[in-house]
């Protein structure tokens, strides 16, 4: 496909990346972005090795850069930083991001996992 986006915004208050790409626009939460990284650390290096992400319902975008004429580099809060995120990928994040989405809060529900960051505190009594 290898379409570029026409607009790249990053809303730094509520979180989202906006992407136009031609007349679509998409809406992209940091959240999202982050639990969908095109990462080795979370796609894994091969079929059936992602790693399911967790805790990252507060996670914020720290920069947005550019990547050649093909990509962009998002790093986020959390330390992750080495996601290329392509703009067919992004296109497609856009496209099917409610199916996507559906998806995750599944797979979190059958992990036992949550949104939320673990919180918890650990005690050792010495």
């Amino acid at each position: 496909m290898n379409k570029m986006p026409t607009k790249i915004q990053l809303h730094k208050q509520s979180q989202q990346l906006e992407l136009h790409f031609g007349g679509e626009q998409f809406l992209l939460p940091a959240e999202f972005l982050r639990v969908h990284s095109p990462s080795a650390e979370v796609k894994g290096h091969g079929p059936g090795q992602a790693v399911l992400q967790y805790g990252k319902q507060d996670v914020a975008i720290s920069t947005v850069e550019r990547a050649g004429n093909y990509a962009l580099k998002l790093v986020f809060d959390d330390g992750h930083d080495t996601g290329i995120y392509t703009w067919d990928y992004l296109y497609e994040l856009g496209k099917n991001q409610e199916s996507l989405w559906n998806m995750y809060l599944d797979e979190l529900h059958r992990a036992g996992k949550s949104r939320a960051k673990d919180t918890s505190v650990v005690k050792f009594i010495g």
